[in-house]
């Protein structure tokens, strides 16, 4: 969940080189340079490409930036019809060739010693930064114009949805070996709501993808941060995996879902600022709760915070690989 990133030192001074984190995001050689330094340090499963969920509203165009200390923004925020009417699906051979390129160097350059996920934001979250123009602490915009015109809304939900579903179908040629879609604000809908509005334009991408390339399964992860209480619909959507934050205990997931998809998680992220016999105990308590049956990714339940010590990670990666192993003998 988030390997790469301002917590660990050579990532911030390739930043740096880059000149911020756009630039970053868009050279392939440096994006592929900060994918791999977490395998360096740590002994990880799998690589995760680096990149940024908002990619695609940037490839349409409306002028995303990052302010110093304020995270995302965008110049051109979508709230009228005619906004919307503006939009359009990226093509990402063009508007998004820098993400497909960084792909195809990292997978040479992983040369097979690991797999290599790609992901996007969901189509509710990506709508979140767009309407609102940025983060937000209560999406007044995006959720005014989900109770005043619910038709505007699906219209822009139903045009990311397909843009996920090209952008993502283009990393999985490129070579990604599993995708992940990340609904980082579905967890501020209303049950109601969240099936409407997150779920439903998560289930069209799912169906929308390519589940094979070059003789292999392309698995999904459908992660809605705050979510534990429809993890049953997600897991009906068709994907492979559900993520879990850390508000639920694994255990009651896979009693809820059974062994009908794997489950990913979910350690909270800030247990990384406790001792390492802490840290062990808590990825003990993880893995043990959900036993020796396949199908357990261990993850956190968020990403990692900028602050957090590279050595706790350590620490971490350390007791999943040393208790799995305990668990399965």
């Amino acid at each position: 969940m988030r390997q790469a990133g301002r917590y660990l030192p050579e990532y911030r001074k390739t930043r740096e080189q880059a000149g911020g984190f756009l630039d970053l995001c868009k050279n392939k050689e440096l994006a592929c340079e900060v994918t791999l330094q977490p395998l360096r340090r740590f002994d990880l499963d799998a690589a995760i490409l680096f990149s940024d969920i908002l990619t695609i509203p940037d490839a349409m165009g409306l002028g995303l930036y990052f302010g110093e200390g304020e995270g995302p923004k965008f110049e051109h925020p979508v709230r009228s019809e005619s906004d919307i009417d503006k939009l359009f699906v990226p093509d990402p051979a063009d508007k998004l060739r820098y993400v497909t390129d960084a792909i195809t160097l990292t997978r040479s350059e992983l040369d097979g010693k690991a797999p290599l996920i790609g992901f996007s934001g969901s189509p509710w979250t990506l709508a979140t930064y767009i309407v609102e123009g940025g983060s937000s602490k209560d999406y007044h915009h995006v959720k005014g114009m989900m109770y005043e015109n619910p038709g505007a809304l699906h219209r822009l939900l139903d045009i990311l949805a397909r843009s996920v579903v090209a952008y993502l179908n283009a990393q999985i040629e490129a070579g990604v070996q599993a995708v992940m879609i990340f609904d980082t604000w579905g967890g501020v809908l209303s049950p109601q709501t969240y099936r409407s509005f997150s779920l439903d334009y998560m289930r069209q991408i799912v169906s929308g993808l390519k589940r094979q390339h070059e003789g292999q399964t392309i698995p999904v992860t459908l992660f809605t941060k705050g979510g534990a209480q429809w993890i049953e619909a997600i897991a009906d959507s068709g994907c492979d995996a559900v993520g879990l934050d850390w508000t639920i205990d694994i255990d009651e997931a896979k009693r809820r879902i059974g062994d009908k998809v794997a489950l990913q998680g979910n350690l909270d992220p800030c247990l990384l600022y406790a001792s390492p016999e802490t840290i062990r105990a808590a990825v003990r308590d993880v893995i043990t709760r959900y036993g020796a049956d396949p199908g357990h990714v261990f993850n956190l339940g968020h990403g990692i915070h900028q602050t957090v010590d590279p050595e706790r990670l350590a620490i971490l990666v350390d007791a999943v690989h040393a208790c799995g192993r305990e668990i399965r003998n």
